[in-house]
């Protein structure tokens, strides 16, 4: 699914402004949330636990084991990924398609092609995230992701866009920063600290928490 919408939104809009392409990956995102609504309506569904393994107790803490199996997995996503884009030459493909896809495809890159990937893993991981997400709140409505996407894209701008140790650093402080609002100020307002903080981190630090400053000379 992730190949194809890249194909029929994405790919026409090469060469558009950055602004087009944040416009109709929102417009996506509400189009395949609605066409959800309409085949299994807005009713909540019940969503069956994947994971059947008694919790962890640590001192007098106990942790759930989908946790610590959603802990674990993204750890081996973070270095497998990494291991892929620095390491092969597909993941190099990546990163030249990232900073100039005009200078990777007159080097020889294939970039629909390495776009094409990019949207698989994408989706792939989605699709990853989804069910240890639902496996921790098993209940699943069409517009279940929706936080949680926005969460997800705040993350890897704190942690530092391009860093994907950075993504994951970003994500375990935000979750952090919302628990600790929610325990000691307010559930009401945890979303609005939580985005509040990253407003504070980028004004001290645009690039992120392990983002890195890029010279251009002009």
């Amino acid at each position: 699914m992730g190949i194809l919408i890249e194909k029929l939104a994405y790919k026409p809009l090469r060469n558009a402004s950055s602004l087009a392409v944040l416009i109709t990956a929102i417009g996506v995102s509400y189009f395949l949330q609605n066409i959800a609504l309409l085949i299994w309506s807005s009713n909540p569904k019940a969503f069956p636990d994947m994971i059947h393994l008694p919790s962890v107790m640590i001192g007098e803490t106990q942790i759930s084991a989908t946790a610590i199996i959603t802990i674990l997995a993204n750890i081996i996503i973070m270095i497998a990924l990494t291991l892929f884009t620095s390491k092969t030459k597909k993941g190099k493909a990546m990163r030249a398609v990232s900073e100039d896809k005009g200078a990777a495809q007159l080097m020889g890159i294939n970039v629909n092609g390495t776009i094409s990937m990019t949207f698989a893993i994408g989706s792939g991981l989605a699709a990853i995230a989804g069910v240890l997400l639902c496996s921790a709140y098993p209940t699943l409505m069409p517009t279940t992701g929706a936080m949680p996407g926005i969460k997800a894209f705040t993350a890897a701008v704190f942690g530092g866009i391009g860093s994907i140790p950075g993504a994951m650093l970003g994500g375990i402080l935000l979750g952090l920063i919302e628990i600790f609002a929610k325990a000691y100020i307010s559930t009401q307002l945890s979303d609005a600290i939580v985005f509040a903080v990253l407003i504070i981190v980028l004004i001290v630090k645009p690039t992120g928490l392990l983002g890195k400053k890029i010279s251009e000379k002009v």
